[in-house]
């Protein structure tokens, strides 16, 4: 499959980079900074670019069968720059009749994070939700076949498999889960065409 990855450079994102070659696709990593990508591949190919520039998302799109998505903020404070970015993914998706895209949220995008913690979690990321909740709904508007991740804590360490799935809420009892684990949910739901149109907890 021929896969298009934007936010390639994040920690999550290089996740998706490695697995989905790993997997035998044939990858794109859009980037603003390509020395920020640690990776090279016969597979990989990397495109410098703007992802709120329209055009250059347009032709970074051509030829693509399904879209994975791990950008972020930087910053606490509202940007929008998630929705923006969407705007522009799913107007490329559009023209280039691509109808497949996976994207990388947050818990709590739901207001969805139980007890005192959860709702103070909440609470400081309130800018940084509001900008996943507003791309989101944007990507349901748009009727793609999306697939949402909404991981707890995310952490460095190793592919394990064994993480859990919810299509409510979040996992019980749990406080994080590895980046590894996240790319590996959203990589295999792109695959095996599950989670259409989903939002799905995860965790440990």
């Amino acid at each position: 499959m021929k896969l298009i990855i934007f936010g390639a450079t994040g920690q999550t994102g290089q996740e998706l980079v490695k697995q989905a070659i790993a997997h035998g696709h044939t990858v794109t990593a859009f980037v603003r900074n390509p020395d920020k990508l640690e990776l090279t591949d016969g597979k990989l190919q990397v495109i410098e670019g703007d992802v709120l520039n329209q055009e250059a998302v347009n032709q970074a799109m051509q030829g693509q069968e399904a879209v994975l998505t791990a950008l972020g903020t930087e910053s606490l404070s509202y940007s929008g720059f998630l929705e923006r970015s969407l705007l522009r993914i799913v107007n490329a998706m559009k023209v280039n009749g691509v109808d497949r895209i996976g994207y990388v949220a947050s818990a709590g995008v739901d207001q969805e994070l139980p007890g005192a913690q959860g709702l103070l979690a909440q609470q400081i990321l309130k800018n940084p939700l509001k900008d996943h909740r507003q791309a989101i709904e944007l990507l349901k508007q748009a009727d793609v076949a999306y697939t949402v991740a909404r991981p707890l804590r995310l952490m460095n360490g190793p592919l394990t498999g064994l993480y859990r799935q919810t299509d409510n809420g979040v996992p019980e009892q749990a406080k994080q889960i590895n980046r590894a684990d996240v790319a590996h949910f959203l990589l295999e739901a792109i695959e095996q065409g599950e989670h259409v149109r989903s939002s799905v907890g995860l965790a440990e």
